[in-house]
């Protein structure tokens, strides 16, 4: 069991299941609050969260163990993160949770072309066909006739 838990498959899994979660939760949520106080409150609990696992798992590093280059980019990556969610809960407001996540979800699509783009990562000819049936399938379920 303990096995399971290296397997990065697994987290990705958790990582979904967490996801649509999110959406379900958000979505009740954000019914009778605005959409950035909203995201707010959610910012707030994570960051308590994470800061409860990493002083449970003692794994606190020191501010200055880390590179300035990854500062940088984990600074980016927090912006992103930040702009993506104030979008998400705002789309989640304005619209249908079950057509909002697979909108969201064409980030798999474009993660996989900047991967390729900027990280310089392959895929081969049947990674491409899935990433193409993921972009299909999400305007597919978001679509509304």
């Amino acid at each position: 069991m303990k096995n399971l838990f290296l397997a990065w498959p697994v987290w990705a899994v958790l990582s979904a299941a967490f996801a649509a979660l999110t959406a379900i939760f958000a979505k009740i949520g954000v019914e009778n609050v605005g959409s950035d106080f909203a995201t707010f409150v959610r910012t707030i609990v994570i960051l308590c969260a994470i800061a409860a696992i990493l002083a449970v798992t003692g794994q606190w590093q020191s501010p200055a163990s880390v590179s300035g280059r990854s500062y940088l980019f984990l600074v980016l990556s927090g912006l992103a993160t930040g702009a993506s969610w104030l979008c998400y809960f705002r789309a989640l407001k304005l619209g249908d949770a079950a057509r909002v996540a697979p909108i969201d979800k064409l980030s798999v699509v474009m993660v996989a072309v900047f991967a390729v783009l900027f990280l310089g990562e392959r895929l081969t000819l049947p990674n491409w066909c899935g990433v193409a049936l993921i972009a299909a399938g999400a305007i597919l379920v978001a679509y509304k006739p």
